[in-house]
């Protein structure tokens, strides 16, 4: 049985035992809009719950333009054209751009270009958030459960801020988009290390598709209407990377629609947990690296039994990170269990913790190998997985191990399908 996973630019064809129990699990797949760019102009002109853009921003106000950085697949060259086109009447000098790394490390000069384009790239002002400089950030309010919001200066003195990004399910925050522009992708690392406490990671609520209810998202709504005016600009995608929807206008009532239209095509109910779940990252850009890689992980962890085995095949042209605090933390411990000791123990002091509870949280439940063929097993090993080969040839030695009878899943396209037990 030949399989293909979504893995870098190009996919990874796997072969499976013929004999083998395997279930295919993707998202329903939802055809491109015939003339995106003419979608995205219609959207921004009969926006939802709000006056329409070019009307909201003033010719002497300034306008702040948040955009996704290289880790997410956010159709730039699609989406901007039109919405620079609504602000025509803005001088260019009024209008900065800023890119939401959250605690992610900075964008290059060449993925900004490759982002946004060198016309854009070149011309207008850029902004990256630089999470652990405490000047840089102004205290907007405290949410309702005390957590200091504190956001970027420079986009707290625009008059209007525009939220861009795609929307899609994600792993704590229920779906993608949204306020997560603003908290964490514009945010200090004190407000975004409260937010993503192992105490508001560890509610139930806190997962794949849930956002009413949600601590995180309920926060991460409630700091980002701290910010001036909001105009939010969202889109939905398919395995194509093709706009299939877009969701313009007030911020909750957009985002909830592109939710609803997301979560109608992303989240697959399965009858009973599998003994082994193969799925990627979603290919390029997301499996850049094994800090993203925990979202496959994850969705594979919904579905699988407990001591079962997950195959992630991601290509992580990006390493880990090496350097980053992610890494740093993974190779504090000699074991997973050390691992979630030592990040509760150490949570008011470590950076980024949150990525690698999900990872020990993962790897309790189930044996995680990955696939890279751009890391050394060396490299995986440090980040406490296993190496996986071919990952046929996996299979056929778990099959061996566990018997002929065990049930297999495949996720192809990773976390853009989310399957949940009925």
């Amino acid at each position: 049985m030949n399989l293909r996973l979504a893995y870098g630019k190009k996919g990874l064809d796997v072969e499976l035992p013929d004999n083998a129990a395997v279930d295919i699990i993707e998202p329903r797949f939802v055809p491109g809009l015939p003339d995106q760019g003419k979608a995205v102009t219609a959207a921004l002109a009969d926006p939802e719950n709000s006056k329409p853009l070019w009307e909201l921003a003033g010719r002497n106000d300034k306008i702040a333009i948040i955009f996704s950085d290289i880790t997410r697949a956010t159709p730039y060259h699609t989406i901007l054209p039109p919405l620079l086109a609504e602000l025509n009447h803005i001088p260019d000098k009024q209008l900065t751009f800023f890119c939401a790394t959250g605690t992610h490390r900075p964008a290059t000069r060449e993925e900004l270009v490759s982002i946004l384009g060198e016309n854009i790239a070149g011309r207008y002002k850029i902004v990256q958030n630089q999470t652990n400089d405490k000047k840089l950030f102004n205290l907007a309010g405290k949410t309702r459960k005390g957590n200091e919001i504190w956001l970027n200066r420079e986009v707290m003195d625009h008059n209007l801020v525009i939220l861009t990004g795609f929307i899609e399910p994600h792993f704590f925050v229920g779906f993608s988009g949204g306020g997560k522009s603003l908290m964490p992708g514009m945010a200090y690392e004190e407000t975004i290390r409260r937010n993503h406490s192992i105490a508001n990671l560890s509610d139930d609520r806190v997962r794949w598709g849930i956002t009413d209810g949600n601590p995180l998202w309920e926060e991460v709504m409630e700091a980002a209407e701290m910010a001036p005016p909001l105009f939010l600009l969202n889109v939905t995608l398919n395995r194509e990377k093709q706009i299939t929807g877009v969701f313009a206008g007030d911020l909750r009532s957009s985002h909830k629609k592109g939710c609803a239209f997301a979560k109608s095509s992303a989240m697959v109910a399965v009858k009973e947990p599998y003994d082994v779940v193969i799925t990627s990252n979603s290919g390029y850009p997301l499996d850049l690296n094994v800090y993203q890689s925990v979202k496959g992980m994850s969705a594979a962890a919904q579905v699988v039994k407990t001591g079962g085995h997950i195959i992630v095949a991601a290509e992580c042209w990006d390493g880990i990170p090496e350097g980053s605090d992610y890494e740093k933390i993974l190779t504090a411990a000699g074991s997973v269990d050390q691992l979630m000791s030592y990040i509760k123990d150490r949570e008011n002091v470590l950076k980024d913790t949150w990525q690698v509870y999900f990872q020990a949280l993962i790897q309790q439940k189930a044996k995680v190998y990955l696939y890279s063929d751009k890391l050394s097993d060396h490299t995986i090993k440090k980040a406490l997985l296993v190496p996986s080969g071919d990952i046929g040839e996996l299979v056929r030695d778990l099959l061996r191990e566990t018997g002929s009878v065990s049930r297999i899943c495949v996720l192809p396209e990773g976390p853009q399908t989310i399957p949940y037990l009925s």
